[in-house]
């Protein structure tokens, strides 16, 4: 015991300080696309024709960030670079069209309105989720389980995973919601109590990712049960999972 608390000790401080301080992030990550349409050579399809998921589309130029995967093939495709990564983390929308990006919104982060008063003095202080894993990689779960460690400690800010949804102010999705993973999600839903969240983590869960159009899949959540947040990502950041969640309390500006 005594040698642990020595490591921890050395360690310091290990906690990221977001929101307080800027994100830090290496450049590697690929954040938000930005998009010059001014730069498409004209008949170009190369990007629209390399993406694996049909998030680009063209006439005009604009991504679906529900749809996107984050691979860098039509970065990698496009001969003029008229599509690029940045290192901007904030993804998340509470519209799912909020999500897609054109030219015109190139500079401009997706929009993350936040709750209404009544539902901000329910939830904002106190957040207790459920998640559910329906048919997903377990790219997102693993991503979700990462913002309870010591560096996002997601519980910071009064958000909890909780084991059962009767216990829960909400769910959070993640999967392309297989068939045998249907009735699951819905009993679930159901059993939590209203007020709700739905909350959609990750490409499968809003669009079915690269699983869409398969007949194993309902490409993300049905249309029938109201999605609060979509966070996009294959799989988003932690941070761009917390982001989502405090604009969405009012946490954040």
């Amino acid at each position: 015991m005594a040698s642990l608390i020595l490591a921890r000790w050395r360690q310091g401080h290990r906690t990221t300080r977001f929101p307080r301080t800027a994100a830090e992030l290496p450049e590697r990550f690929r954040g938000r696309p930005a998009l010059d349409a001014s730069r498409c050579v004209d008949g170009c399809r190369a990007c629209a024709d390399a993406c694996p998921t049909q998030a680009v589309q063209l006439e005009p130029l604009r991504l679906d960030l529900g749809r996107c995967v984050f691979c860098p093939v039509c970065v990698e495709a496009c001969p003029s670079g008229a599509l690029t990564y940045t290192t901007d983390h904030r993804l998340a929308a509470t519209e799912r069209a909020g999500l897609v990006l054109g030219d015109a919104a190139a500079s401009a982060a997706p929009r993350v309105a936040a709750l209404d008063a009544a539902m901000r003095r329910i939830f904002g202080r106190s957040l207790r989720l459920r998640q559910v894993s329906a048919g997903g990689c377990n790219g997102c779960e693993a991503e979700l389980v990462a913002l309870g460690n010591v560096v996002f400690d997601l519980a910071r800010f009064g958000v909890q995973f909780v084991a059962s949804p009767r216990h829960a102010d909400g769910i959070v999705v993640t999967g392309p919601v297989t068939g045998n993973m249907e009735l699951a999600l819905r009993k679930t839903y159901d059993a939590v109590p209203e007020p709700k969240l739905v909350i959609a983590v990750g490409a499968c869960a809003i669009s079915g990712g690269p699983f869409a159009g398969s007949a194993a899949t309902h490409d993300g959540v049905p249309a029938d049960i109201p999605v609060d947040l979509y966070v996009p990502g294959c799989p988003p950041h932690p941070l761009t999972i917390i982001d989502g969640l405090l604009r969405l309390l009012g946490r954040l500006e």
